[in-house]
């Protein structure tokens, strides 16, 4: 701690009997506190909420499963769930769509007595979240009645218009506070191999960097992920169009589930297969391109000779066995001139892809004739959540969405074989989830 001149200390004194907060710079001067940088906004506090409120269950959905009689055994012969006659779930985890104000569903979860049910899957492994970003957005929707094509306009109901004016109200400050606090609990729910991403724009998208560092620490953010979400924009004036958004990964430790995923629908897989694979095998005619076999690191077990071919300087960047085997199977270029090198044939019918990288441009916006289209203003492709719940779960993982919306996070994770919980506290938002999901299941 550094030692206070005779100008602090009688500042100090001063404060202390007009009974007045010290400045700022006081809490470093006194205080260990490991923070360098901290986001201050007006009303801060580090108080969560601990409320535990009871769950109404007011429907259950359980469409009958297609296991046959002799696989519907209890969890204690090994399977998850234990069935009726009709193959409907007695016991184990159901997943949950939860309607109410996620501050105190949040709080509910961590302190009642489902923790222990989540805790029993594992912890949540995964958190999505698409929070409202668009400040002085008008969230009524036209909703078409039957098949006539009448319409209604249904307009944000008295729950809605509070937390709009709790998250708006006073601008970033009543924003911050909101996700803030979320946050917290959301980071006490999450596994020590979770992750989480939150979902934003430009409006707000520094805010939620800072928050998400507070929270979490600046060393577990994983990637800033940008997504093009649509090509070409009309220019408004003076500045240039805004076509990507903003996804921040956070894991809550550094221990962390992760599985690279590939692609070759981005620009960059499609111009690597359109320039790379342009030889043809003659002896299967398939499309291949070669590699080198060099091994960046020099290692005793990879420097041998094959076939006459002395091995590169730093040796073979595959084993003996494995050469052999590669070489049984066509799947090597063994030249005629032994000066020259080995190479690998790499099969365009075997090629994963790209890896997958920060910058999405595969993923597209969803249009108005497509198959998944819902007519709802915040709805993400399921192809967006494909690639997250992939990256960052695996099948019998719990994942959740606390601002569910059209419900495509529960709609994909139903899909890829993960337990999860939505909620919304929108109705409309829990009456589109709960149509999608029967769908989904039937």
């Amino acid at each position: 701690m550094p030692r206070l001149t005779e100008q602090e200390q009688q500042e100090i004194i001063r404060c202390l009997e007009a009974d007045k907060p010290l400045p700022e710079k006081y809490r470093f001067l006194l205080f260990d506190d490991k923070r360098e940088v901290e986001l201050v906004w007006n009303g801060k506090t580090n108080e969560v909420c601990n409320v535990v409120l009871p769950f109404q269950t007011i429907e259950q959905v359980d469409e009958p499963r297609a296991e046959t009689t002799a696989d519907r055994v209890s969890e204690s012969q090994g399977f998850l769930f234990s069935m009726d006659e009709r193959g409907r779930q007695l016991k184990g985890w159901t997943n949950k769509l939860i309607w109410g104000d996620n501050k105190l569903i949040l709080s509910s979860l961590k302190n009642g007595p489902l923790r222990d049910e989540i805790e029993k899957q594992g912890g949540l492994k995964l958190i999505y979240i698409d929070p409202p970003f668009d400040v002085g957005a008008d969230f009524s929707m036209d909703i078409e009645v039957g098949d006539g094509g009448d319409t209604f306009t249904k307009r944000p109901n008295i729950l809605e218009e509070i937390a709009y004016r709790d998250t708006w109200g006073k601008g970033a400050d009543s924003f911050i506070s909101m996700i803030y606090e979320r946050l917290i609990l959301m980071r006490d729910l999450l596994a020590e191999d979770g992750s989480i991403y939150v979902h934003c724009d430009w409006r707000v998208n520094a805010f939620i960097r800072m928050v998400m560092d507070e929270v979490f620490g600046d060393s577990n953010m994983r990637n800033e992920i940008l997504w093009k979400r649509k090509g070409g924009s009309a220019n408004p004036q003076n500045r240039l169009g805004v076509v990507t958004d903003t996804i921040y990964w956070y894991s809550k430790s550094e221990q962390i589930q992760f599985e690279q995923e590939f692609t070759k629908d981005s620009d960059e897989a499609k111009e690597y297969i359109e320039t790379r694979f342009t030889r043809v095998d003659p002896a299967t005619g398939r499309k291949f391109m070669d590699s080198p076999l060099i091994s960046p690191h020099a290692r005793a077990n990879l420097t041998y000779e094959y076939k006459g071919f002395p091995p590169p300087p730093t040796g073979w960047s595959i084993s003996k066995e494995i050469m052999e085997r590669w070489d049984k199977e066509g799947r090597l270029m063994i030249p005629s001139d032994k000066t020259k090198r080995i190479r690998r044939k790499i099969f365009l019918d075997e090629y994963q892809g790209q890896p997958v990288q920060n910058l999405w441009t595969d993923v597209y916006v969803i249009n108005s004739q497509a198959h998944e289209y819902l007519d709802y203003p915040t709805q993400k492709p399921t192809s967006l959540l494909e690639r997250i719940i992939k990256a960052s779960s695996n099948p019998g993982d719990l994942v959740a969405d606390f601002f569910v919306g059209s419900g495509t996070t529960a709609a994909v994770a139903e899909k890829l074989g993960r337990k999860w919980i939505a909620t919304d506290l929108g109705k409309f938002a829990i009456h589109t989830t709960r149509k999608r999901m029967i769908g989904v299941q039937r």
